[in-house]
């Protein structure tokens, strides 16, 4: 089933495929799999970040950026292209046709830009946005700690006002991408007399200073893509607060309601050329006519098709002017639910073998291996999914709220 989404959308997709076709360099889709499931802490994010440093793909960044194709989605008056959710979604369909990437600006992109936008001042907006854009400024996050990872609104790190500063003192847990930025977005106490959700604050920080420092969180895949923080005094100037001080609380929905939303409508193409890679498996491994092996690839097959039926759905809402609301918290918990259960599916394929590392330094995992492995992972960061099913209980079933416990 294919969604019409009309003449002018129709059109939209045969430029932009134009458009690729003319601008794309040469080699550039043969440098890696830009296709790839890429799950957050496996070995498959450093490969790919070997092929972003190729001259084929800064060549194509400069293309991007001269055309306003990087943050695409964002407002033109915040050096954006203003494309809407649904063209954004052709975009991202247009690029997985021709094999090559959408240049994103991670963090910077997707949670702080839309937070700046949403809650800054016109003049943080003119300040922070083209950073963005220009790659010149790539955050990781500060919000989860030692003993709040979900709950949110429990943190404990302060920020005390000094002048015309705020100082931020605390631990920070779980961060994404700590080697590779040097911004951090950090939701510290500002008024620890004040209600649990107030008195919290949105700060954006310099992390390259001296006063933070961070260590590599190894997982079970051998990676160490997160890390923990340690911010000791850190200054940063009440220009940096987006939304106010004692705001951060509503800033934060609004960067989670970005991250947790995702890009619904394209996700499921990288994982049906997973699933059909791990058909690809089964025959060499011999195992493709097992009656069990084959009712398991056959779930697998359901699921990311309902992925797919997810997306036109919500690619529909979009074109009719619907914003994602509390049910984008099923399309997280259905997609990490989904990458487990493959990754113990892949297992049970590749049989004994998936018991032995190959040979190298470190931990070396082979591709099922790291996908079994990482998936692991997705039921936890971005909330947990026990945080996705209340979610989905209490703000898009209208159910009564879960009992609170006192501490």
């Amino acid at each position: 089933m294919e969604l019409d989404l009309g003449p002018e959308v129709a059109q939209f997709r045969a430029e932009i495929r134009d458009w690729i076709g003319g601008h794309a360099p040469a080699g550039l889709a043969d440098l890696t799999d830009w296709n790839n499931v890429v799950t957050t802490g496996g070995y498959g994010s450093e490969q790919r970040a070997a092929a972003m440093r190729h001259p084929s793909y800064a060549e194509w960044e400069h293309e991007l950026s001269d055309a306003r194709l990087i943050c695409p989605q964002w407002p033109a008056e915040f050096g954006g292209n203003g494309l809407d959710a649904v063209r954004v979604s052709v975009f991202n369909e247009e690029l997985y046709r021709a094999g090559v990437p959408r240049v994103v600006r991670g963090m910077g992109e997707s949670l702080v830009g839309p937070s700046v936008i949403v809650h800054g001042t016109p003049e943080q907006q003119a300040y922070f946005l083209p950073r963005i854009i220009s790659g010149e400024d790539v955050y990781c996050q500060g919000f989860s700690e030692p003993g709040t990872g979900s709950d949110l609104a429990g943190l404990q790190t302060k920020g005390e006002v000094d002048g015309d500063e705020v100082v931020i003192t605390g631990q920070k847990l779980w961060t994404s991408g700590a080697a590779r930025a040097n911004k951090m977005f950090v939701l510290c106490r500002t008024d620890p007399a004040a209600e649990k959700h107030a008195g919290i604050s949105y700060v954006l920080i310099d992390f390259t200073d001296p006063r933070v420092s961070y260590r590599p969180v190894r997982q079970l895949t051998g990676a160490a893509e997160f890390c923990e923080d340690f911010l000791d005094g850190v200054r940063a100037p009440l220009f940096n607060v987006i939304g106010g001080l004692g705001n951060g609380w509503r800033v934060a929905m609004t960067t989670l309601g970005y991250e947790r939303g995702g890009s619904a409508s394209v996700q499921h193409l990288a994982y049906e050329r997973e699933f059909w890679a791990l058909t690809e498996t089964a025959r060499k491994r011999g195992v493709a006519a097992d009656a069990r092996i084959r009712q398991q690839l056959a779930w697998a097959y359901t699921q990311v098709e309902i992925m797919r039926f997810a997306g036109l759905r919500a690619l529909a809402g979009l074109a009719q002017g619907r914003r994602p609301g509390p049910e984008a918290s099923i399309n997280k918990l259905f997609w990490s639910e989904y990458h487990k259960r493959l990754g113990e599916i892949a297992m049970s394929i590749e049989g004994s073998d998936a018991l032995i590392r190959p040979p190298g330094d470190g931990y070396p995992t082979t591709g099922w291996q790291n996908a079994f492995l990482a998936s692991r992972a997705g039921s936890i960061y971005s909330g947990t999914n026990e945080i996705q099913r209340n979610i989905i209980a209490e703000r898009a079933l209208g159910l009564p709220k879960e009992p609170r416990v006192p501490a």
